[in-house]
């Protein structure tokens, strides 16, 4: 039970808002269908950090989390896997409902792939959260997928530079997080065969790449930004407090919670300016 780390799932929804809310163009968000995509997406989130949690316990991985779903379910693989089922259920169902509210169910025919990469990310004797595939499959499947899937979803329209950027950003904050969650567990997961960025490169170059992919998706935000926004104030503020959200990171070491809270408190901060301006 981690509840920061659904942040990860919110903040796309949140930077939707900021690109495209004061943007140039015409067509804004339509913040119902925006929040209710995002509701979707940390349901369809949560059922993979259960699903994740369960195959980890079964493959003898993160034993040591203390805050495991599995623990919560009194070291019950069976139940996790049950609770993550039902989350998933839920969050299709409302993401499902959402696109047919809003006249966009050809948006599947990206973010279902997508979806499925992502629940293949646990499934099976040899997940591809095993593989050296793990960090990009959780790239891919937050940038593209969520923030690409949420920006549609709010009815907004194609528009390549700050599409691709806040996609970008999300890719990199996502594998930034995931890196930097890998350093403390490099012995067990070495044991149970996974085969992480950590344990593949070591503990300092995860966290250096953890850190390089924070700034760079601070970086792309502030750039999707500056190109939609009709208000300067709005991209200057994000890059003045993107860089305290970095050094704040960066100085002690990249960790998880470090990322997270920094990079919430940013938008947080951010949005509040950009509802005043």
């Amino acid at each position: 039970m981690n509840p920061p780390i659904y942040l990860i799932s919110v903040l796309p929804g949140v930077a939707v808002w900021l690109i495209s809310g004061h943007s140039h163009s015409e067509i804004k968000p339509a913040l119902g269908l925006l929040i209710a995509a995002t509701v979707a997406v940390t349901l369809i989130q949560h059922a993979v950090n259960l699903f994740n949690d369960a195959k980890d316990w079964q493959l003898g991985a993160d034993t040591e989390k203390y805050d495991s779903w599995v623990r919560v379910h009194d070291e019950a693989p069976r139940v996790a896997i049950w609770h993550g089922t039902i989350a998933l259920i839920l969050g299709s169902v409302l993401g499902l409902t959402v696109l047919v509210s809003a006249g966009q169910l050809w948006v599947l025919s990206f973010t279902l792939p997508l979806f499925f990469l992502g629940l293949g990310y646990n499934a099976g004797k040899r997940p591809l959260s095993y593989s050296a595939w793990g960090e990009w499959v959780t790239g891919v499947c937050y940038g593209p997928g969520v923030f690409g899937g949420l920006w549609f979803a709010a009815g907004l329209p194609f528009e390549a530079i700050p599409l691709g950027l806040g996609m970008f950003t999300f890719a990199a904050l996502a594998t930034a997080l995931l890196l930097s969650h890998q350093p403390p567990q490099i012995d067990t997961d070495r044991a149970a065969g996974k085969h992480t960025f950590a344990v593949r490169h070591g503990a300092p170059a995860a966290r250096r790449a953890a850190t390089r992919l924070h700034v760079a998706s601070l970086i792309s935000m502030t750039a999707a930004m500056g190109f939609a926004h009709d208000a300067p104030l709005i991209t200057l503020a994000f890059a003045v407090f993107g860089l305290l959200a970095i050094m704040a990171v960066g100085c002690p070491g990249a960790n998880p919670k470090r990322i997270l809270l920094s990079s919430t408190t940013l938008y947080v901060v951010v949005s509040g300016i950009a509802l005043l301006v």
